[in-house]
C-alpha cells in the first residue's frame, strides 16, 4: 500500500556540533527512522541535517535540498522536532510558509514542539489556513524582500543541481 505522506525530517544544529557531526547525524537519522517505522500513512524519504551557523534558509544546504524535494513532489510532509529548526526568525518563517503554501502540490508541516506545535495535517482550529493567512499578510507588507528571498532560494536550488 502506498503511504500518503512522504516525510522529510529536518534538523538544524549549531556550528558547535561540527566536531560531533557523525554522532549527531546518526542520532537524528535513527530518531526519524524510529518515529516513522510503523506509521501506515507516513514514509520517511530523507533526513536533512544542517550543521551551520547560518540563520538564513537559503544559506542552509540541506534545507535548500529539502525545499527542492518538496518542489519536485518527492516530499510532501516536513517534520521537525521544533519550529526553531525551520526558521530562525519571524521573517524567514513567514517567507518559508508562503513558499511552501504556494507550491502546486500540498506540503504539510508538523513539529513536535510542546508549546508551539505545528500540525497542518490534524489542522486543529484551522491551523493551516491561519498560517497561510499569516504568511500572506506578512509577505504582502514585505513583498520586495520576499521576492528577493525567493530568488536567492531558487538560485541556491539551481546551484545545488549543478553539483
Amino acid at each position: 500500500m502506498e503511504r500518503k505522506y512522504k516525510v522529510g525530517g529536518y534538523v538544524k544544529l549549531a556550528k558547535l556540533w561540527e566536531r560531533s557531526k557523525d554522532a549527531a547525524v546518526a542520532y537524528h537519522s535513527s530518531y526519524y527512522a524510529e518515529k516513522f517505522r510503523d506509521d501506515a500513512d507516513k514514509r520517511l524519504v530523507g533526513v536533512y541535517i544542517d550543521i551551520t551557523g547560518n540563520k538564513e534558509i537559503y544559506k542552509r544546504p540541506e534545507m535548500v535540498h529539502l525545499l527542492k524535494d518538496c518542489k519536485k513532489g518527492a516530499v510532501n510532509l516536513i517534520f521537525s522536532q521544533t519550529r526553531a529548526y525551520l526558521a530562525a526568525n519571524t521573517c524567514d518563517f513567514c517567507f518559508l510558509l508562503k513558499y511552501l503554501f504556494d507550491l502546486p502540490m500540498r506540503v504539510d508541516i508538523v513539529t513536535d514542539d510542546d508549546d508551539q506545535r505545528i500540525d497542518t495535517i490534524l489542522d486543529v482550529e484551522n491551523q493551516r489556513q491561519s498560517l497561510k493567512e499569516l504568511a500572506e499578510k506578512y509577505t504582502s507588507i514585505r513583498e520586495k524582500e520576499y521576492l528577493a528571498w525567493k530568488a536567492r532560494l531558487e538560485h541556491e536550488m539551481e546551484k545545488a543541481d549543478g553539483k
